[in-house]
């Protein structure tokens, strides 16, 4: 199968729910953690404990990671008033990553604003709701018209 952004992507999304639901509060431990755990459920599945992640994409994924935590003050202060009568903690804990992961995208890399939105919408949509794609494509595309590019 060919590894895609998508794939790293989706890890990232899986990394930063765990960081939201877990205790963990260094950005590097918790990738840490998650590679590990990764290669223990693979083990435990009757792999070898080595599941083949490509370097590049635990690289991409990892990336994101990191510069969604360690902005993660930033991006929350820049996301909450585009929620209109919402609080950011009362998203669920996917939306909540989705849309942390595309506003670190939109500020921090140079991929295209409608690439980041329309991934962002295909994975709320993969592991949430189909009704948090409105929310995510909202949210996401008032923050990109906000940022000067």
């Amino acid at each position: 199968m060919k590894e895609t952004r998508r794939q790293a992507r989706e890890l990232a999304v899986q990394m930063l729910t765990a960081a939201d639901l877990g205790r963990e509060e260094d950005p590097a431990r918790v990738v840490e953690d998650f590679w590990a755990q990764r290669q223990t459920l693979d083990a435990e599945d009757g792999g070898d404990g080595g599941e083949k992640i490509p370097a590049w994409l635990r690289k991409f994924a990892d990336e994101r990671v990191l510069g969604v935590l360690g902005e993660l003050a930033e991006i929350d202060a820049a996301l909450a008033p585009l929620l209109e009568n919402w609080d950011l903690s009362r998203l669920g804990t996917v939306e909540r990553a989705v849309l942390r992961l595309g506003a670190w995208e939109l500020r921090s890399t140079d991929v295209p604003r409608g690439v980041v939105i329309n991934e962002a919408i295909d994975l709320v949509n993969w592991f949430s709701s189909p009704r948090s794609r409105s929310l995510v494509n909202g949210v996401l595309d008032k923050y990109a018209k906000s940022l000067k590019r």
